[in-house]
């Protein structure tokens, strides 16, 4: 059987002006490997939302990251002060890995 390593999985759902401070905050806690993914829409606290493709004015992305726990810790304790201010939504969960190495 192949072996798997623990990590954490982070993911954030920001407005897509905020990524480039949230990406800076994950390399302060030593998370250099991320993906940015956009959304088309969904519904939270303050209603529905959409993508307003014209102006972007909208815009969320997701940033999914896996990491050690470690890292995580760190990332998530630089992050708090923002996710009420700026109405992010932070989600993290166990994961294994194959390879870990990659994730450390």
């Amino acid at each position: 059987m192949t072996e798997t390593h623990s990590r954490r999985r982070i993911e954030v759902l920001a407005d897509a002006p905020l990524i480039p401070a949230i990406v800076k905050l994950a390399g302060a806690a030593g998370i250099t490997h991320y993906t940015l993914l956009p959304t088309l829409g969904g519904a939270g606290a303050h209603g529905r939302w959409h993508d307003d493709q014209l102006s972007g004015a909208t815009a969320k992305v997701m940033l999914l990251a896996i990491t050690s726990a470690e890292h995580a810790e760190d990332f998530i304790d630089r992050l708090a002060p923002l996710l009420e201010s700026h109405h992010l939504m932070l989600l993290t969960s166990d994961v294994a890995v194959v390879r870990g190495r990659k994730f450390d």
